[in-house]
Order: C-alpha cells, then sequence, then structure tokens
C-alpha cells in the first residue's frame, strides 16, 4: 500500500506540474499599441482643447457672490456673445437700481423747478442754488448708471460665441469670484467653462524637458495623433509653442507630486468634422516628426 501511494503521489505530481505549468494562450489586444507612422518621432502626452488664440478653454467665474437663480443654457449647447447663460439672485442690486432712479427722478425735479424759477425772475434764487441742483442731479445720474452696472453683474452672459463645455452649478448652489465649491474634489471650479468654434479643435501636448533639444523647426514640424480606444490617426497642424518649461502638473493636476519633470507645451489643432466623438479634456497620444 506505501508503494501504491508513493506512485499516486508521483504521478499526481507529475499531473500538477504539466497543468500549472502551461503557459495560457495570450488573448490579443483589444486596440493595437499606439505606434508612429514616421521614420523618427517624439512621443508626447496631449489634451484636446478648444481652438483660442491664446490660452486654452474659456472658463467663466462670476464678478459677484450669490446663489443660482436660473441655468438658461445646456451643456454642449452653441451660444452667441451676450446670451445670457446664468443669473444670481439679484433681490439687492435691484432694490439699489430702483432707489437711484428714485433720487435722480426727485434730483431732476429739484433742478427743472429752479431752472424754471430763476428763468422766470434771477433775483428767486441764487445762482449757486441752481448750480447744486444740477450737480446733484448729474450725480444721481452717475449713481444710477454704476447701480446698473451692478445689477447687469449678476447675469452671467457668454463672453464670445461658442459651446458650453461644462457647468458646475446648479439652481440654489452658492457661487462667488472663487467659482462654484466641488464636493467630489473639495475645490474651486469655474461656473461655466466654454469653447470657441468647434469646427477645429486644438491639442496641447507636453513633450519631456530631455527631448526640447530635438524639436524640429517650427517650418518642419508635422505630428499626428492617437485616439485612445481607438486605432484612429488624425494628422495635426502645428499652431505654436507655449516658450516657458513649466512642471508637469497640467493633466493629473496634483500640486504634491515630488518629482520635479518639466515639459514644453506644443500646440496643433485639427479639423473637426470627420471626428464626433471628440471632447475638449480628452487625453491622446501625440507623435512630432520631421517633415
Amino acid at each position: 500500500m506505501l508503494f501504491a501511494l508513493a506512485i499516486l503521489g508521483v504521478l499526481g505530481g507529475l499531473i500538477a506540474a504539466y497543468l500549472f505549468g502551461r503557459t495560457p494562450q495570450t488573448l490579443p489586444p483589444a486596440f493595437a499599441p499606439a505606434s508612429s507612422s514616421y521614420e523618427t518621432a517624439i512621443y508626447a502626452n496631449g489634451i484636446i482643447e478648444s481652438e483660442q488664440s491664446s490660452g486654452s478653454n474659456i472658463v467663466i467665474y462670476p464678478q459677484v457672490a450669490g446663489p443660482v437663480t436660473q441655468v438658461l443654457v445646456h451643456e454642449g449647447q452653441e451660444v452667441t456673445r451676450g446670451m445670457p447663460l446664468v443669473t444670481l439672485d439679484d433681490a439687492l442690486p435691484k432694490a439699489n437700481f430702483e432707489l437711484a432712479q428714485a433720487t435722480l427722478t426727485t434730483a431732476r425735479d429739484q433742478y427743472n423747478k429752479r431752472l424754471v424759477s430763476y428763468g422766470i425772475d434771477p433775483k428767486s434764487i441764487s445762482k449757486d442754488t441752481l448750480d447744486t441742483a444740477r450737480d446733484l442731479a448729474s450725480q444721481a445720474q452717475a449713481a444710477l448708471k454704476a447701480s446698473a452696472v451692478a445689477l447687469a453683474q449678476y447675469v452671467i452672459r457668454a463672453p464670445t460665441d461658442g459651446v458650453v463645455l461644462a457647468i458646475n452649478s446648479t439652481v440654489g448652489s452658492y457661487v462667488s469670484p472663487q467659482g462654484a465649491y466641488d464636493a467630489y474634489t473639495q475645490g474651486f471650479s469655474p461656473l461655466i467653462v466654454m469653447s470657441g468654434d468647434q469646427n477645429h479643435l486644438a491639442v496641447r501636448c507636453y513633450v519631456d524637458e530631455i527631448l526640447i533639444a530635438r524639436l524640429p523647426a517650427p517650418e518642419h514640424i508635422q505630428a499626428q495623433m492617437l485616439i485612445h480606444g481607438t486605432d484612429i490617426k488624425v494628422p495635426l497642424e502645428f499652431v505654436r509653442v507655449q516658450p516657458y518649461v513649466s512642471p508637469k502638473i497640467e493633466l493629473s493636476n496634483q500640486r504634491q507630486e515630488k518629482v520635479d519633470l518639466r515639459v514644453l507645451a506644443v500646440v496643433f489643432r485639427f479639423e473637426k468634422k470627420d471626428l464626433p466623438r471628440v471632447y475638449p479634456g480628452q487625453l491622446v497620444d501625440v507623435f512630432i516628426g520631421q517633415k
């Protein structure tokens, strides 16, 4: 029996070694890994953003603080310059505006009465009293104008034609010139993020500082963008280099990073017409080659 058990143990060990020693068949990748079509190229991380002559996306902060009373647009909506986007509680500035209107009406009435009296009999009132009444009317007019400007700040309007990308608040939420508080990140975000015309989008890619010397001259730069999760390769048009090397915190926004890796921002553009599923804020791979 001992010999039989020993033989069974040896056979079991051999079978287990065979089963566990087999190399499983590798599954094919869901999509091809990022690869360059150029003979030599520089790799860089990129982020899609709206196309602007300078800067990146359009961020809108309110100039005053207060609760949101209306959100007049939705994300993805095309807007025109001056179109109202969000309104804030304007009870106090509206009351001040009405008070300024009443003050102006009173000041004008006083001035008109004194002007008529002075026209009938110049000796009825002094010239100094007439001038004072005129000055008070001018001051009331200026106060009304200031009240109108203050009241207008409680309506957030589109600064330019474009598309609403994100609305970071809702009716009843309190916002301030710092923006809207985000309960998830526990930080402040812009009240509204907009993009310009979306016929074209920009790609801001970050080139590692040790590769900056290998960048081709602007007139010889060519680039290609690969969209994550697809095999789509999009040719890019060079726009500009942001001539400032900064710490690489733009993509992760982790302010406590320990490694001081610095990058140079290079901006490209592409036409969105044939890419309906590409959005600002999306991360992409960028290969920069030489013509």
